[in-house]
């Protein structure tokens, strides 16, 4: 329809892209103490170790995730909605990092 005007987005995919950061930041300081929590642990297990191992492995997960998504964000004109596929990632990488720190926890 060329008689309506292009819609403006604002300062919401600006809005979006510094929650991304935000969360990744947060998502990096979990995978830390994580780290720090296996590291400062007197009798470091195998499986300490396969839970560490996972956790960065997710971290960088979510960080190719949020990565791509700001990127998205960064362009002119961001296409909308987040595809379900990333979102399903980043909520699998949240739910995955959180078991196992739960796992290096217990």
């Amino acid at each position: 329809m060329s008689g309506v005007p292009a819609r403006d987005p604002g300062l919401q995919p600006e809005r979006t892209r510094l929650a991304w950061r935000r969360t990744t930041l947060a998502f990096t300081v979990v995978a830390v103490l994580a780290a720090r929590q296996v590291v400062h642990h007197a009798d470091i297990s195998a499986e300490d170790l396969v839970a560490l191992a996972l956790s960065a492995l997710v971290w960088v997960g979510f960080l190719s995730v949020a990565h791509r998504r700001i990127g998205v964000l960064d362009a002119g004109r961001p296409p909308g909605a987040m595809p379900l596929g990333q979102g399903l990632a980043a909520t699998a990488c949240a739910l995955g990092l959180a078991a196992f720190a739960v796992a290096i926890v217990w």
